[in-house]
């Protein structure tokens, strides 16, 4: 199945369920990262719309262990950067009916939550298609080592995400059901 057709199909599955709610295990998703000694003293996230899970809480949780929290802003040319957010920061709607931060700092996050359309086993991640994460995975890798976390219910999951060259895997994968890495 094309990536486009694959699309669809799950959005549509996943506009139907959004009514269920997902535990995004963050005291399991922080022992994970504490245990595995990755930083989290930034921390890049998004904010959830178009039935997204919903990771704001997680983000909260995790400004509550001092981190920094940040949301990305599309820039020109379609370039992705994240800039520091917190909740009481004001946020505008972009071109694509996302919102995000209308100030703040430059962030180069340790950690990202990356929303995903649908994912595999081997931590591949079927996005929207305009490549936002995957350029910006590439851009950043060459500034720092980032640890990247797919986002996503179980149902999203597929045996064979397709991808090309420019795809970037996943370090784990959370859903409601299990962690994947």
């Amino acid at each position: 199945m094309s990536k486009s057709k694959l699309r669809i199909k799950i959005l549509n599955l996943r506009k139907k369920n959004s009514y269920k709610k997902l535990s995004l295990y963050q005291y399991r998703i922080y022992q994970f990262l504490k245990k595995n000694k990755i930083s989290f003293k930034y921390v890049g996230g998004y904010y959830p719309c178009n039935h997204e899970i919903d990771d704001l809480g997680m983000l909260n949780f995790l400004r509550n262990k001092r981190a920094n929290i940040s949301l990305p802003i599309i820039r020109e040319n379609n370039q992705m950067d994240f800039f520091e957010w917190t909740n009481k920061d004001p946020l505008k709607i972009n071109k694509y009916g996302i919102a995000e931060p209308t100030l703040g700092k430059k962030i180069y996050p340790d950690i990202i939550f990356v929303p995903l359309v649908a994912y595999d086993y081997d931590l591949n991640r079927l996005g929207y298609g305009g490549g936002f994460y995957d350029r910006y995975l590439e851009k950043i890798s060459k500034i720092k080592k980032i640890f990247k976390i797919g986002l996503g219910f179980s149902y999203q999951e597929i045996k064979k995400v397709p991808i090309n060259k420019h795809d970037k895997k996943l370090d784990l994968i959370v859903t409601e059901k299990k962690i994947i890495q």
